[in-house]
């Protein structure tokens, strides 16, 4: 019976400390520093949807930096100028090159989920499965030697996806 009171304490014990430990990282800084990219040919509307994921306050130290004032993505006093300045950022970071041609990226929003603020994009006029899908991605390689980036590519219902480490920043796709 002690035993069995011993081992519940225990138990306990050690969820308490994993809540506190927990808690204590929710407030720290985020150790690891990635962006992920998702894309997807959409066939019926000819176009190429993207979306891409940050922690948002890693875009908001870039976007700064970028707009040489300080910007509130939780909280922004001009949403029109927000927009502009996320667009410009993802738009200098992020090409994508669809079999040789260098596509530009239409700015359709953003959103801003726990932690991460996800950007969407789409690429108009694309009619055919491209067969090479070829990504330079250099968000935050401006202020962090440690950024990660994902990509997951889907075309055809044939999905590939990649990373690079910074300095690296090309990622190609084969379909």
């Amino acid at each position: 019976m002690v035993f069995t009171l011993y081992k519940r304490l225990m138990r306990v014990g050690f969820l308490l400390f994993l809540v506190t430990a927990a808690l204590s990282f929710a407030k720290a800084p985020h150790p690891f520093f990635v962006s992920v990219t998702e894309m997807e040919h959409n066939a019926k509307d000819k176009t190429v949807e993207i979306s891409c994921k940050v922690f948002t306050d890693d875009f908001e130290k870039a976007l700064t930096k970028m707009a040489n004032q300080k910007v509130d993505l939780y909280h922004p006093k001009d949403k029109t100028q927000l927009d502009k300045w996320v667009t410009q950022y993802i738009q200098t970071h992020l090409n994508i090159m669809l079999d040789g041609k260098k596509m530009p990226l239409q700015f359709v929003g953003f959103e801003i989920e726990d932690q991460s603020t996800i950007s969407y994009f789409q690429i108009d006029g694309v009619s055919v499965a491209p067969k090479k899908v070829v990504v330079d991605n250099t968000i935050f390689y401006d202020q962090i030697d440690k950024q990660i980036q994902i990509v997951h590519c889907l075309v055809g219902g044939n999905r590939k996806s990649s990373r690079v480490v910074y300095p690296e920043e090309r990622l190609e796709f084969s379909f």
